[in-house]
C-alpha cells in the first residue's frame, strides 16, 4: 500500500530546502554581478571569474587544497578499512564496543579541541607547521569517518561467504581481496568521498595546524572575508559548490552501477 504524504509535510520539506539552498543560490547569483556589492544587481559579467583565475596565489592554494584532500582521503580510506576490519574481527563483544566507542569519540569531539591538540603535538614534536602537519591532521580526523562507512557493510556480510571461500581453498589473501573487499566496496567508496569532502572544506582544524607559506581554501576564504566583501569570493564559492555537486553526481552513478551489477550477480 502506497503511503501518502500530507500537504503539510510537503510544505515543511519545501521550506527546509529553501532555507538550505537559498543562501547558496543568492551567493552564486551575485557572482555574476557587474557591481561591487551584493545589494543591487547592476548587470551580468564574468569579470569576477576572470579575476579569480588570474590570481596565481589563489590557484596555488586551490591546488594545495585538492592535493591535501585527495591524499588524506586515500590514506584515511586505507587505514579506515584496516580499522573497520580490526573492529569486525574482534572476538569479544566488549572489545568491539570499546573500539567503536573510541572511534566515535573522535567524530563527536569539537574541531577546536582536535585542532588545538594537533597544534600542541606538532609543536612538541618539532614538526614544522605546513603541508605535512595539515595532511597528517586531515588523515587523522578522516579515519573515524571511513570506519563508520565501512563497518556497516562488514556487519551485514554473511560469515558463510568467508566460510565458503575457505572451503573452496582460498587463502587469507584471496578471502580478503576476492570476497571481503569487493563486498564492502560501496562502503569504501562512501568513506573515500566523505573523507574527501571533510578534508576539502575543513576550517577549524586546518586553521590551527597551517603555517606561514601554506594555506587551504577554507582558511583563505576566511582571511579574504575579514578584509571585506569581494564578489571574487562569491565566484570562488560558486566553483566550490559546482565541484561538490560533481562529486555527488559521480558518487551517485557509482552507487547505482554497483547496485545494477550486484542485482545481475544475484540473478545469475
Amino acid at each position: 500500500m502506497e503511503r501518502r504524504i500530507s500537504p503539510f509535510s510537503k510544505l515543511f520539506l519545501a521550506i527546509i530546502f529553501f532555507v538550505l539552498y537559498a543562501p547558496i543560490f543568492f551567493l552564486v547569483f551575485y557572482s555574476f554581478n557587474s557591481g561591487e556589492t551584493m545589494y543591487n544587481f547592476e548587470g551580468f559579467t564574468l569579470d569576477w571569474y576572470r579575476e579569480l583565475f588570474g590570481d596565481t596565489r589563489l590557484l596555488i592554494i586551490v591546488l594545495n587544497t585538492v592535493v591535501v584532500a585527495l591524499l588524506s582521503a586515500l590514506f584515511s580510506t586505507i587505514i579506515g578499512i584496516i580499522g573497520a576490519l580490526a573492529i569486525y574481527m574482534a572476538k569479544r563483544k566488549q572489545t568491539k564496543h570499546t573500539l567503536l566507542a573510541m572511534n566515535n569519540v573522535l567524530i563527536v569531539s569539537p574541531d577546536v579541541i582536535i585542532g588545538a591538540s594537533f597544534l600542541i603535538l606538532f609543536t612538541t614534536a618539532g614538526i614544522k607547521l605546513g603541508f605535512y602537519s595539515v595532511l597528517l591532521s586531515h588523515i587523522a580526523f578522516c579515519i573515524p569517518i571511513v570506519v563508520l562507512m565501512v563497518l556497516p557493510k562488514l556487519m551485514e556480510m554473511s560469515p558463510s561467504l568467508i566460510d565458503a571461500a575457505r572451503d573452496l581453498g582460498a587463502n587469507h589473501w584471496d578471502v580478503m581481496t576476492k570476497v571481503i573487499i569487493p563486498y564492502i566496496s560501496p562502503g569504501i567508496l562512501a568513506g573515500f568521498f566523505m573523507a574527501l569532502t571533510y578534508s576539502f572544506d575543513d576550517f577549524a582544524v586546518t586553521f590551527f595546524v597551517t603555517g606561514n607559506g601554506f594555506s587551504t581554501l577554507s582558511v583563505e576564504i576566511y582571511s579574504l572575508a575579514r578584509r571585506g566583501i569581494s564578489l571574487s569570493i562569491n565566484a570562488l564559492s560558486a566553483l566550490l559548490f559546482l565541484f561538490t555537486m560533481i562529486l555527488v553526481v559521480i558518487y551517485y552513478f557509482i552507487v547505482q552501477n554497483n547496485k545494477v551489477n550486484g542485482a545481475g550477480v544475484r540473478k545469475r
